[in-house]
């Protein structure tokens, strides 16, 4: 085994047990104090109705959706940033997240009358439509983009702009709605996974499962488009067929991601930044390691925002969108 990849399973083995103690810890943090013990007896088994309910049916599924979103927008991230060939590239930047929440936001004007009385079946639709919104957001930025090839630059460019022109659009369908589901849009699209249960969790699971494996199975492509166009054609990719699947996987984790979490932006942008400097640029070690740091990242912030101004509660993604746009700021000065 070379001292890389010995470096490398280190380093995901480290992520996973830091993952493990943060989980740990959460579960003993919140408006209800659980002490370690009382966790313990209750996943043997031994412990209080109360706890189970607030623990099995509150803070579980909330820290595996988590989970679950930092992995899926870090690697989103990640494969978006390498396609571009650009380091500001993030779902979130660029209108991917916009078109997701846009879409979300229509079917939820259209076919529910409250954000939060969701029934059974519209949790399992919402990915769908999540996954419309970004595709066509992702079309529009590529299709506008490109002049005899993609230039990194006017693809930032054109998605910030598509990024306004759907947040434009999101805002006209919230004014449109009642005083209260107006608010509970406006929480939902800031990054909330507040609220979310086993359901939520059963939803989003089959997506990461599939597209992440599927992303780091495609990592010698990644690692060929990350060097140019030119450089990948001649190693023999064809490049514009396997841009266009690996947009795909990276609009799919996103906006599946949306659906449940939110708008949460920055975590793409900052998470394969930081998986780059511990990993390296090798995307078949960089990829996994994103994931585990993304997962990692949103837990951390989501502990955070439950508990800083506990009983009152800050979204996931404003924690995210203030450490995000302090590094977004400094990449900026950077480059």
């Amino acid at each position: 085994m070379s001292p890389d990849v010995k470096k490398n399973w280190k380093l995901s083995i480290l992520l996973i047990l830091s993952i493990f103690a943060v989980l740990v810890l959460s579960l003993n943090m919140g408006v209800m104090k659980i002490s370690p013990m009382e966790v313990f007896q209750t996943f043997t088994g031994n412990g209080t109705s109360q706890n189970s309910m607030v623990l099995y049916h509150f803070r579980l599924p909330r820290m595996m959706i988590a989970l679950l979103i930092g992995a899926g927008m870090a690697v989103s991230g990640a494969i978006l940033q390498s396609v571009t060939q650009n380091e500001l590239a993030d779902p979130g930047i660029i209108g991917i997240n916009a078109g997701a929440g846009f879409s979300v936001v229509l079917y939820i004007y259209f076919f529910q009358s409250s954000v939060m009385e969701a029934s059974s079946l519209s949790i399992f639709i919402l990915p769908i439509a999540s996954l419309a919104g970004s595709s066509i957001a992702a079309a529009l930025i590529y299709a506008i983009s490109w002049k005899n090839g993609i230039s990194p630059i006017r693809l930032i460019l054109v998605g910030i702009g598509i990024n306004s022109a759907f947040s434009a659009l999101i805002m006209i369908f919230q004014y449109m709605m009642d005083p209260k589901d107006f608010t509970r849009a406006t929480v939902w699209l800031s990054g909330n996974i507040s609220g979310t249960d086993w359901s939520y969790v059963l939803t989003l699971l089959p997506w990461i499962l599939i597209l992440i494996p599927l992303a780091i199975i495609k990592a010698r492509t990644l690692n060929s488009l990350h060097l140019g166009d030119d450089v990948a054609a001649g190693l023999g990719t064809h490049v514009e067929r396997e841009r266009r699947v690996l947009l795909f996987i990276a609009v799919a984790l996103a906006g599946a991601s949306v659906s449940v979490g939110g708008g949460i932006a920055f975590l793409g942008l900052v998470v394969p930044h930081l998986a780059r400097k511990l990993a390296g640029a090798r995307h078949g070690a960089m990829l996994p390691v994103s994931a585990l740091l993304g997962a990692l990242l949103l837990l951390v912030a989501d502990t955070i925002g439950r508990n800083i101004l506990a009983p009152s509660e800050i979204p996931v993604g404003l924690v995210v969108s203030v450490v995000g746009g302090i590094y977004f700021i400094y990449l900026l000065m950077k480059s």
